[in-house]
């Protein structure tokens, strides 16, 4: 390959140095393999990108060039590994490295994953959340192997170790591995490392058959635990362990006992050493165990006798212990610092903590799954939980360059600019201005949340009262930079829009600039072309931020204008759905061509996108309510041929999708579009954000389960490719149907009633008994949504392609005889007003499927007096509808 050819390949590398010195490394030591690798532009354009994105991956590239070919057959993997697929891999890795001391056979395969791993990281082929997962489920295996040749050393030495049942018979003891930490929590990074607990289930003799004859339980465990951190932990191996989180800390046993375990947690631990229990998890060896282990203590890390201030001042001073141990002067710490990841973890255990003993629903460890429960639970705005999930984004991603630089445990920002020049490129920012606004950002958005959090502070939506709301309206108008025209009239009727709409009023509190745009209370709603409007403004847009700054204002006041008619009953409620549907078309219709122009700009000028944009859920009913997320399916037309060599499909459409995603939902100093949730894709999590048109085709009629049939009857083509939608949309709905026809309908019927009480039970069993879930409980909206969706495939009744709503669906359900007439007038009835009822909460309070204690003003907007018990009426029928058509 000729230089300037290699040049193509270098230009946009963070580091294009470092990548053509280690090519020039590269071929000079393995001209073959640099031969080889000369013939393949996509695997050629890994690799170099490795290089540049982290100097340790180069060096071992070069002093493995083998992992040249593997990668070679792994780079297009889209999918997280689990433990078990990993431990496969090992097995073979051991095979054909037999001659390798066991502990640098794992610190090498440890490596060789990671190179897999990193590359899709740097890609954005996969969230942090499935890159964390997967480095986690990495470290998982490799500790069951240890522990597996560990015990298999013990049994030698003092066989197998017993322990007597309630009858007094003997029987085989256990022991497990716990996970603490970033580990424990399925979020560890590339350095990270491991905190460890390692527990047996009770004490006992071992048998005596092995070389060194009979030993104690606990003296067997203790060897097999040590044994097991020389194997992994030992200078040069895979990780470093960290044993300090056990009971007693330094001076406590390194094996411990169950029922020891149990007490010290119980009776012993401080504040802090429960709260590391969070973050729990059983990772290799007998998982019963840490079953044992967690149904006894969990109520003493999460009890229900602690008092919300107790709660919040304990994490309080494990924060400021921290900061006075790991205060640094050698730049910004993304860890530790100042609206750094530790904050945004201490926010979360925090309120865990302070809530989770009465509400066992918010004890998740994954982090990002505890902010998205606790936003639910409205203990964090919609606003914050957007801003902590982006901030945790960049800030993990930062952490991963930092420490891939040279494989280490930093967590420091370099001051010098060259190098911190270089840290911004591999974040994707082009200049250091745009990273340090970018950095500032983030930081500010976490730290102001965790003031807010530790100082006890409430957030507006939840504690002011509604005479309250136009005084802090008020207050930002005169704080705006910009000049705010508020005449007389404007501002009487903002004083009502103010009453009627705390949730809009929040809006316009943290953007009164939006106030110049509102309409007048005498104006009537004009439908908009909302796309040719986008395009007008975004016009004037030189670069990419740009695009998405000036998006996301005309989106809010698009919003706005129509919240401001809605509020006032200037229109009706399914108007106002109506014109969301279609501002929210038009925004991924607008999100589409941006992604085009991004792609232009990396890749060259080419002709089609030929991405399709699928909606589920409300958009895929013409729903959209507002808070509502966008359920998205993406698929790209793999028979029609890329311009550009050295990309696959699967390559240039992952990249599509992140930029299509960014574009939605990434939150910026103008906020966000929508919450973009991908997560009803083939295979889920585990599945690639976008998939080839026959890929997604021979994955429904293959693979799909019953449940997501049940999802899948709302599908609807939206954006982007048009004919590609349509089709898909066409020829997936044929699928769906023609599967249902040839499912065994009693076991359909039990396949619904189990996903329906599978969600109940998630989303509403924790809550107070005095709550009531409109969407998730018993009688709410998901029973008629399910029911309706078992009908419409059990009897073959296709959405209409002009009028897929709920109400439409069930008069047509009603004329084909699927529904008799004491069904339908039930769920006819019950839905229409639960669908009111919800638009109203929405627009009053924002997103939320639980009727607030202050419900006098949905009541007021409703014009009834008698809230509760219509809603309780209807609620009844609601189930007792559902229950005859599924026959429970």
């Amino acid at each position: 390959m000729s230089e300037p050819i290699l040049d193509n390949f270098l230009k946009d590398l963070p580091d294009s140095i470092g990548a053509e010195r280690f090519f020039q490394q590269f071929t000079e030591r393995n001209s073959f393999q640099a031969g080889k690798l000369l013939k393949n532009d996509g695997l050629l354009s890994d690799v170099l990108t490795l290089a540049s994105f982290s100097p340790l991956f180069a060096t071992t590239l070069l002093q493995h060039p083998e992992y040249v070919l593997w990668l070679g057959k792994h780079r297009k993997e889209s999918t997280v590994r689990d433990k078990e697929e990993l431990l496969e891999s090992l097995a073979r890795f051991s095979m054909t490295n037999s001659q390798l001391e066991m502990q640098e056979l794992l610190a090498r395969f440890r490596r060789r994953e990671l190179l897999r791993i990193y590359l899709r990281d740097i890609r954005r082929l996969g969230t942090i959340a499935e890159v964390t997962e997967e480095i986690s489920h990495l470290a998982d295996a490799i500790l069951e192997y240890a522990l597996r040749l560990a015990r298999q050393e013990l049994d030698n030495r003092f066989g197998n170790p017993l322990e007597e049942d309630e009858k007094g018979r003997k029987r085989n003891a256990k022991f497990c591995v716990v996970a603490l930490g970033k580990l424990g929590s399925n979020e560890l990074n590339y350095s990270s490392d491991i905190d460890l607990l390692f527990l047996y289930s009770s004490d006992g003799w071992t048998s005596g058959s092995g070389s060194r004859g009979v030993t104690s339980n606990r003296e067997y465990f203790i060897k097999l635990s040590e044994f097991i951190v020389k194997l992994v932990g030992h200078e040069g191996g895979a990780y470093r362990v960290d044993l300090r989180l056990r009971p007693h800390g330094r001076v406590g046993a390194l094996a411990v006992s169950l029922s020891e375990s149990i007490n010290y947690y119980q009776k012993n631990a401080q504040a802090w050493e429960r709260q590391t229990l969070i973050r729990s998890r059983s990772s290799a060896g007998d998982s019963e165990i840490f079953k044992k282990f967690c149904d006894e203590v969990e109520n003493y890390v999460f009890s229900a006798d602690e008092t919300v201030e107790n709660a919040l001042q304990n994490v309080k001073l494990s924060k400021e212990k921290i900061n006075r141990e790991h205060t640094t002067n050698q730049g910004f710490n993304v860890k530790l610092g100042t609206g750094g990841i530790r904050e945004i973890e201490f926010i979360s255990q925090a309120l865990q903590l302070a809530y989770g003993g009465k509400d066992q629903w918010l004890r998740a460890s994954h982090t990002l799954i505890s902010l998205s429960r606790l936003a639910d639970r409205k203990l964090l705005s919609e606003n914050e939980l957007a801003q902590l999930s982006d901030a945790y984004d960049f800030l993990r991603r930062l952490e991963h360059r930092l420490q891939m630089e040279n494989g280490l445990q930093t967590h420091i920002v370099p001051d010098e600019p060259q190098k911190r020049l270089i840290v911004a490129k591999r974040m994707g920012l082009q200049n250091l201005n745009e990273f340090d606004e970018t950095l500032s950002f983030h930081t500010q958005n976490v730290n102001q949340i965790f003031q807010r959090v530790f100082g006890n502070q409430p957030f507006v939506n939840k504690h002011l009262g509604q005479e309250n709301y136009q005084a802090e309206l008020l207050k930002s108008i005169e704080r705006a930079e910009e000049q705010i025209h508020l005449s007389d009239e404007k501002a009487e009727s903002l004083s009502d829009f103010s009453q009627l709409s705390p949730y809009f009023s929040e809006m316009l509190t943290a953007n009164p600039a939006l106030l110049n745009n509102l309409p007048k209370f005498e104006d009537e709603f004009v439908e908009k072309d909302y796309i040719e409007l986008f395009r007008n403004e975004l016009s004037t847009a030189e670069n990419f931020a740009q695009e998405l700054a000036i998006l996301r204002r005309t989106w809010s006041r698009f919003l706005l204008d129509i919240a401001f008619f809605d509020i006032f009953q200037k229109i009706t409620p399914r108007e106002a759905k109506n014109a969301q549907t279609r501002l929210a078309e038009a925004s991924l219709t607008i999100a589409h061509e941006i992604t085009k122009r991004e792609l232009s700009k990396r890749y060259g000028k080419f002709k089609e996108l030929n991405l399709a944009v699928l909606g589920l859920g409300k958009l895929g009913g013409r729903g959209m309510d507002y808070g509502s997320d966008l359920d998205l399916i993406l698929v790209y037309d793999d028979e029609k041929p890329l311009p550009f060599k050295n990309l696959t499909h699967t390559e240039f459409y992952a990249k599509a999708t992140e930029i299509f995603v960014n574009t939605l939902s990434s939150f910026t100093r103008e906020g966000n579009l929508y919450r973009v949730d991908l997560r009803l894709r083939p295979d889920g999590k585990n599945g690639a954000t976008c998939s080839s048109k026959s890929a997604f085709l021979s994955y429904f009629q293959n693979r799909s389960a019953m449940w997501e049939w049940l999802a899948y009857v709302k599908i609807r083509g939206v954006a982007g490719d048009v004919n590609l939608a349509i089709e898909t949309e066409a020829e997936i709905r044929s699928i769906l149907h023609q599967k249902a026809q040839n499912a065994d309908v009693a076991e359909f019927r039990l396949e619904t009633a189990r996903m329906r009480e599978r969600l109940e039970k998630e989303k509403s069993d924790n809550r107070s008994r005095k709550e009531i879930n409109i969407k998730h409980g018993e009688g709410g909206m998901l029973d008629v949504y399910f029911a309706m969706r078992f009908l419409q495939l059990r009897d073959n009744v296709p959405d209409e392609l002009e009028n897929r709503t709920t109400l439409f669906m069930l008069k047509k359900l009603h004329e084909k005889g699927s529904l008799n007439d004491e069904n339908f007038q039930m769920f006819y009835d019950g839905y229409e007003f639960l669908s009111r009822l919800d638009h109203a909460l929405r627009l009053t309070f924002g997103r939320s499927a639980v009727l607030p204690n202050n419900w006098e003003i949905i009541s007021q907007r409703l014009k009834l007096k008698n809230l509760l018990e219509v809603l309780n009426l209807h609620r009844l029928n609601i189930r007792t509808a559902y229950e005859n058509i599924l026959q429970l």
